[in-house]
């Protein structure tokens, strides 16, 4: 037949085509993309080739099991809707600073015996330095010991139980510790009606979170329970509330990202305050020790943004099917995540990693503590580290350049569901914030989620040593993916 006969003719003649092309690509100067390893691209440099290097690595590492539960997941119509519910949810929460009250009488589930930590649950044996030691100065507020050896003899004793600040509606920064009689702000959810607590902020120095128990440091305790808080409390009833999401807003327009950098939020709430507190009946000088208190402490806000992300995350959690992660803590040793569509008590951990930044003169890498707190709760929400690109200035603070800050935030959008129109970054054209951090998009892309954040010296009571940036162990998510692959793949297959 014809075709049989025109056939040979036809090959050789796209041989030759073939070969005429590759002759002149190989005649030409080569540019090279090389992905994978970069052995290759040094041996192509050696020879004088202009080579580009990917870093590639296959989703989820290469996993089979990772792998497996990402395309049981991957456009799960359960899944997206669930995400989009959470995500909702937070996105309109509306938190406000309402009261001031002690930790006994507010925070639910707290006595007159019961210490709260930052971070996931943690035993006595195993807690870092800077918590052991805020543990201690806690004991002695409340007059339970006189001293370090009364204290932890008391701890020995069993006498005394511990419980996580997250599992309490809670929220505190670096060791975060809570005890009864320490006053608290409460801030209330009022589209979805819960609440969130947080303690005063000390101010810098020798402070109780970074596990200082000197006499100073509970004398400070003191008058943050006997006179400040009364104060705020009196100046509070003037109020309707103190609309913090507004603040926040705001402080990002004007260069805080609301974790490291507070200082535009902190003066807009002394603005708002200052006038309610004129109108209480406090003595003059009273007034002027709880405003200058507030004024010379620019991380005063801190213990409001916190709460406040704590406010909106929790009413996202606990949607059946959300893959989207609710918490992130540190207790100083393990990182640990929740995530909307698994228990209230469900964590998932890993070692904390060590912190990389700026050390204040005289420090170094092996004086500091891992990462410690639960201020990455404004991560979680999509402000502090990943708002940074709005905030050139921490950079001084955390190290980098503004670059550095940009990309970062920039980066956040490949892990999250969604944009949060609430918080928008002026450097990204007024982009809103990247929130609701996706367990399933931090193991496709191993991109992980970015904080920034102090570092404390791993002895405790020496206080802040530094601050920098750092990111949860991956395999906080690994273990979560998994163990909603074991929930609802599970689920899913008995349908």
């Amino acid at each position: 037949m014809k075709w049989q006969q025109e056939l040979p003719r036809c090959l050789y003649k796209r041989r030759s085509i073939k070969l005429s092309t590759a002759n002149e690509l190989f005649n030409q100067p080569l540019q090279v993309i090389n992905i994978g390893t970069s052995k290759f691209k040094e041996d192509l440099e050696l020879q004088g080739v202009e080579t580009i290097q990917v870093d590639w690595q296959p989703p989820a590492g290469g996993n089979l099991q990772l792998l497996e539960a990402l395309d049981f997941f991957q456009e799960n119509e359960k899944v997206e809707k669930a995400n989009q519910e959470s995500i909702q949810r937070i996105k309109d929460a509306h938190p406000f600073l309402i009261d001031i009250g002690l930790a006994i009488d507010v925070i639910p589930g707290m006595h007159s015996k019961k210490i709260l930590h930052a971070g996931p649950p943690i035993a006595w044996e195993n807690m870092a330095g800077p918590m052991q030691g805020a543990v201690i100065g806690a004991l002695i507020f409340e007059g339970m010991a006189a001293d370090e050896e009364q204290a932890r003899a008391l701890i020995e004793a069993g006498a005394i139980e511990f419980g996580s600040c997250n599992e309490h509606s809670t929220v505190g920064p670096m060791a975060g510790i809570v005890s009864p009689s320490m006053p608290v702000h409460i801030i209330e959810n009022r589209t979805h009606g819960n609440r969130a607590y947080c303690t005063i902020n000390e101010g810098l120095g020798k402070v109780l979170r970074f596990g200082a128990f000197s006499s100073d440091v509970i004398d400070r305790l003191k008058w943050l329970r006997d006179v400040f808080a009364p104060a705020l409390k009196k100046a509070l009833v003037l109020t309707d509330g103190i609309d913090l999401k507004a603040i926040i807003a705001q402080a990002l327009h004007m260069g805080d990202e609301c974790h490291n950098r507070n200082k535009a939020a902190t003066s807009l709430f002394y603005r708002e305050m200052t006038d309610y507190f004129m109108q209480t009946d406090c003595k003059t000088d009273t007034l002027r020790e709880v405003l200058r208190f507030i004024q010379n402490n620019e991380h005063y806000f801190l213990n409001l943004s916190m709460p406040a992300c704590k406010a909106s995350l929790d009413a996202g959690h606990g949607v059946p099917y959300s893959t989207v992660v609710t918490t992130m803590a540190r207790n100083g040793v393990e990182f640990g995540i929740r995530i909307s569509g698994l228990g209230d008590k469900e964590w998932f951990t890993a070692p904390a990693n060590f912190i990389k930044g700026l050390y204040f003169p005289g420090y170094s890498e092996q004086d500091a503590t891992r990462d410690l707190g639960d201020s990455a709760i404004t991560e979680t929400m999509g402000i502090g580290g990943f708002a940074m690109g709005g905030s050139p200035a921490i950079v001084q603070f955390v190290g980098g350049e503004v670059e550095d800050a940009i990309q970062y935030s920039e980066q956040m959008y490949d892990i999250t569901v969604s944009e949060n129109s609430n918080y928008a970054i002026p450097t990204l054209n007024f982009r809103g914030a990247a929130f609701g951090i996706d367990v399933r998009k931090v193991i496709e892309t191993s991109i992980l989620p970015v904080i920034n954040t102090g570092m404390a010296h791993k002895v405790a009571g020496i206080g802040q040593i530094g601050a920098g940036i750092v990111h949860p162990p991956k395999e906080c998510f690994e273990k979560g993916l998994l163990r909603f692959y074991k929930l609802y793949g599970e689920e899913e297959a008995n349908e």
